[in-house]
């Protein structure tokens, strides 16, 4: 872990921000380092030389993403988006198939279960999914954070609920993955996209699957899911690999570049300490909103905070150099490692006026 004046230093280095950055939830900012690598990838296209060390980054996020949410790298699969991860886990579904979620969660973790239009999906209340895992219960879809406003899941509630009813867990990290210190191997599947708290670029995202892929065909397989992936370009592929890399979709090369310099980074400051840093940052914006009379969705423990009534106010503070989010008409801030007191106390004083 970091010391805080090297915490800070290392921030001052790596980020590049010319405007009060609260927006994290929708994206997060590149590090130098990530776009360094994004530009000399980009170069290897643009003069024609090898792009054997592009595929090597990607074993290395892979692995970087193993040790970040705790399981063997051998169960994670690497692909492009949560919809398409879920989308694999839907398909494993036997007709009738009772599918538990969370109302207005996000659409990725929901909607290939809809289109199946042969499942029964079930939607309740986040603070009752748990009591809500009955018999028959197929499996249990939820965020582990709300990225609406930040609510954050009991996954000890729900996993204990799931277990007592034979049902499996899917958890969607994207919200959490980066802050909030996570253990991947408590649940049967969990996914996470990378360009939000991870700080990677667009187009990578990861799957975990229990040693035994949990039931899972892997559908969306092309030549990168086969054990030999460069002898399995033509024709049906000959051996599945052996790893969750059977779950692979095809890598955008330069995302993963970049995305591993960015876990880089991560793996240096470490979670812990960016969960003290951004949860602190967002205590005191809760802190600054009641000053001003205004009370935030109940959230508590989160980097994520949503302000019922303020959403019309984000394209004004945008103009004036401040980025966070309406979401349905709350105004969403989301803080992580760049962001600084000062920041808070901007966004406080902007609101004010």
């Amino acid at each position: 872990m970091e010391t805080t004046e090297s915490f800070e230093s290392l921030i001052r280095t790596e980020f590049t921000a010319r405007n009060t950055y609260l927006n994290t939830a929708s994206n997060g900012l590149l590090p130098v380092r990530t776009v360094a690598a994004l530009q000399e990838a980009a170069l290897l296209r643009a003069e024609g030389r090898p792009l054997l060390p592009l595929h090597e980054d990607v074993e290395g996020c892979r692995a970087a993403y193993a040790r970040l949410v705790g399981v063997p790298a051998t169960r994670v699969a690497a692909g492009a988006s949560v919809a398409a991860h879920t989308g694999v886990i839907a398909a494993s579904l036997p007709t009738g198939a009772e599918v538990l979620t969370v109302e207005g969660d996000f659409t990725s973790v929901l909607n290939p279960f809809h289109v199946r239009g042969d499942l029964k999906v079930r939607s309740v209340p986040l603070e009752r999914v748990a009591e809500s895992v009955r018999p028959g219960t197929a499996l249990v879809a939820v965020s582990a954070v709300q990225s609406a406003d930040g609510r954050i899941a009991d996954l000890g509630d729900l996993r204990e609920a799931a277990r007592d009813h034979g049902a499996r867990t899917y958890v969607d990290f994207s919200q959490s993955a980066g802050w909030l210190p996570m253990d991947a191997d408590l649940h049967d599947f969990t996914a996470s996209v990378a360009y939000k708290w991870l700080l990677g670029p667009h187009g990578a995202a990861f799957l975990t699957v229990p040693e035994d892929f949990g039931g899972l065909t892997p559908v969306l397989a092309g030549w990168v899911a086969g054990e030999v992936p460069w002898e399995s370009c033509y024709g049906p592929v000959a051996e599945l690999a052996r790893s969750a890399r059977r779950f692979d979709l095809t890598h955008a090369l330069f995302s993963y570049t970049g995305l591993r310099r960015s876990l880089e980074l991560i793996e240096e400051l470490g979670v812990s300490a960016l969960h003290a840093h951004a949860t602190g940052l967002a205590d005191r914006f809760r802190a600054g909103l009641e000053s001003l009379g205004r009370e935030p969705l109940p959230a508590p423990g989160s980097a994520i905070v949503s302000v019922p009534g303020l959403g019309s106010r984000q394209a004004g503070l945008s103009e004036a150099g401040i980025e966070v989010s309406n979401r349905e008409g709350n105004l969403r801030a989301a803080f992580h490692l760049y962001n600084t007191t000062a920041d808070v106390d901007r966004l406080v004083d902007a609101l004010a006026d």
